[in-house]
């Protein structure tokens, strides 16, 4: 079972990469969640790139920070509450209400969630 599984983990994290690094130049994805994902994937199949991106200068302490402690860095909320902020203020002044109503909802919930993780 565990040789079935390995193929989906490696292609989870492959994709979950891509994903973080278009949201390198797309702030409507984001890039460290998403690499997050790629780490846990990895080290289902591919413990090589796993320990690349543990051993990356810019984003693997992040990834160990959230994983060792859970943490999220002081710089890292601020500017994940600063793009859902400026998000939700593009979505008024672009589609108005109620599509607004949606990214502050989005806003509260996730940095509220984000706000209150250790730094």
């Amino acid at each position: 079972m565990k040789k079935l599984a390995h193929p989906f983990w490696l292609a989870g994290g492959i994709l979950s990469f891509a994903m973080g690094t278009i949201g390198i130049a797309l702030p409507i994805l984001p890039t460290v969640p998403f690499y997050l994902l790629a780490a846990f994937c990895f080290a289902r199949s591919n413990q090589r790139w796993e320990q690349w991106l543990l051993d990356h200068q810019v984003w693997g302490p992040p990834i160990r920070r959230w994983r060792e402690r859970r943490a999220i860095s002081l710089a890292a909320k601020a500017s994940a509450v600063g793009a859902m902020s400026v998000g939700a203020v593009v979505t008024w002044v672009l589609l108005g209400w109620p599509w607004a109503g949606i990214s502050l909802a989005v806003l509260v919930i996730a940095g509220t969630w984000i706000c209150t993780r250790p730094s």
